[in-house]
């Protein structure tokens, strides 16, 4: 079974099994996407004062990696919010169902009880191999074209086992 970790666009749960060949991939949650959407309530909570802000937002997270998505917004569909305060009103809503909307790509407990990694770190440093390395070599000259078409070809020679196969069968031109 693949896995693709992602941001938290729309659309992607369809685009990456469609276009990197693979209808059994699980897509995952950046784990530090959703912290972000996190801190929207808080933010509307506090505007003006970072420090309750963050500490807010802190406090949520260790919900989300033990116990996954369901059960955190489970949790944020039951605080309360200050009366009089609209717009904590319509952030709660927005991170709910944001949280709704993303909400079978954060099976953390499942993901890292299957030793996949559930943040974007290990994809951050891996650029740093798959595509500077490669970019970097003595001697090398590169412009935005051939950059592009490098970048590919290493990514997908980097990949797990039978990915590059997959894909030039699909794609034979």
């Amino acid at each position: 079974m693949g896995r693709a970790l992602s941001e938290g666009g729309n659309g992607l749960e369809e685009f990456l099994p469609r276009n990197f060949h693979r209808p059994d991939v699980v897509v995952l949650l950046d784990f530090g996407h959703a912290a972000g959407c996190l801190e929207e309530r808080p933010r509307a909570w506090h505007p003006k004062d970072a420090a309750p802000r963050a500490a807010r937002a802190q406090a949520w997270c260790p919900t989300r990696k033990p116990r996954g998505g369901t059960a955190l917004r489970a949790e944020r569909r039951g605080l309360a919010w200050p009366r009089g305060q609209p717009a904590v009103r319509e952030a709660h809503a927005a991170v709910v169902g944001s949280l709704e909307k993303k909400d079978p790509r954060t099976a953390s407990p499942r993901y890292r009880a299957n030793g996949w990694e559930i943040g974007s770190g290990p994809v951050a440093s891996a650029c740093k191999t798959v595509v500077g390395q490669r970019r970097k070599l003595a001697g090398m000259r590169w412009r935005e074209p051939g950059t592009d078409a490098v970048c590919h070809l290493r990514a997908l020679s980097k990949s797990e086992r039978g990915q590059g196969d997959a894909f030039w069968h699909a794609n034979p031109n």
